[in-house]
């Protein structure tokens, strides 16, 4: 049964954890909710889940209210960023609580745990203790427990987020395929991570400020950003945003020489404007606007150099490892068909064309 959120407001202290949140939450598809740190992504679940009120909207469940829905009756698991397991019971028994306040038959409890145990890779593991277990299987147990108790709603606030790199790669894979397999469960899924939102994402949600900013496949968020917001939420590292202008059939950006206007920017009238362009799309070159090296930042196989030209700042994200240093000139340049345009205000006038980002967005979601 699908879920609906209208207009949820809520404010502590005068700041905004919610605003005008609506959203509607279909069974058997998986929505990841991807925002920063305070975006709001934690108070939405609680909200859910019933364990925090809001100041006013509506929250319904097949057309019930489900905000006086008591915590107990809503049908609803939720699996949190630090993983919370019973030190003094094994796995199986874990696993097992919730089905035994249930009341279930000891039959329809071995069955469930060890269906829910074998989904997360953890068949054999039934009698360890959680202090005999790595961190990232103790968190499969967290999640073994939740998805075992067979619930109409499933919530995972960045159920990854304390694991590391490798790890965090392995269980994404893993719940990709564990998740898409919940029949008419309401799947919803926060993070930080772009990739991950992409990845597992059948709807993807952005969240800025107690906001949903923007609803849609990971395609279309991925393709046709709303706003310059989003744009950089959505992008590992955030979209470059900079100034410019279309004047007289070319295009000035950043302190760039003007060039011919690219084909799906041409038919824009003159004037001022945002441009987005990401990292991948700026290079390095032996000719080009010229900035200096104000941080250089090696992530595995890849190296991302921030560059300021003039007052405007750009991440450049280029394959392999460099000799770049702090302080060297570089010369900069960009791909005018790559350029995203919006607005004095930030939202998405114009973007690149689909074809070209469709490879882009299969890169990001592989990585």
């Amino acid at each position: 049964m699908k879920l609906s959120a209208t207009d949820l407001c809520l404010s502590v202290d005068g700041v905004d954890h919610l605003k005008n949140v609506t959203a509607t939450f279909l069974p058997g598809r998986l929505h990841t909710v991807i925002g920063r740190t305070m975006a709001g992504k934690t108070t939405l679940l609680r909200v859910l889940a019933g364990l925090q009120g809001v100041d006013s909207g509506s929250l319904t469940r097949e057309g019930a209210d489900f905000l006086k829905t008591p915590v107990w009756r809503r049908d609803t698991a939720m699996v949190y960023q630090q993983f919370i397991n019973y030190p003094h019971l094994n796995v199986f028994d874990n696993v097992a609580f919730p089905l035994r306040r249930a009341g279930l038959s000891r039959g329809e409890i071995q069955r469930r745990v060890r269906q829910s145990l074998a989904s997360v890779g953890l068949a054999g593991f039934e009698r360890r203790k959680p202090s005999q277990l790595s961190g990232g299987q103790q968190q499969r147990v967290a999640v073994a427990r939740a998805v075992a108790r067979g619930t109409g709603i499933l919530l995972l606030d960045e159920p990854l987020a304390n694991l590391d790199y490798k790890l965090r790669e392995q269980l994404r894979d893993e719940f990709k395929t564990l998740f898409s397999d919940q029949g008419d469960t309401v799947v919803i899924y926060t993070t930080t991570e772009p990739a991950e939102a992409m990845m597992l994402g059948d709807v993807v949600l952005v969240m800025h400020e107690g906001q949903i900013l923007q609803t849609g496949t990971p395609q279309e968020v991925f393709e046709r950003p709303a706003t310059t917001t989003v744009a950089s939420i959505i992008n590992d590292p955030p979209m470059n945003i900079f100034a410019g202008r279309i004047e007289g059939g070319q295009v000035t950006v950043a302190g760039f020489q003007a060039t011919h206007v690219s084909a799906h920017l041409a038919d824009l009238s003159d004037g001022a404007y945002q441009f987005g362009l990401r990292a991948t799309d700026v290079s390095l070159a032996s000719a080009g606007v010229e900035g200096e090296v104000t941080f250089v930042e090696i992530s595995g196989s890849e190296t991302f150099v921030h560059v300021a030209v003039g007052d405007t700042p750009f991440v450049v994200q280029i394959e392999g490892i460099h000799d770049i240093a702090l302080g060297d000139l570089v010369k900069l340049r960009l791909r005018p068909d790559r350029l995203f345009a919006f607005d004095q205000k930030g939202t998405l006038v114009r973007p690149p064309s689909s074809d070209l980002i469709s490879h882009d967005l299969a890169s990001v979601e592989g990585r």
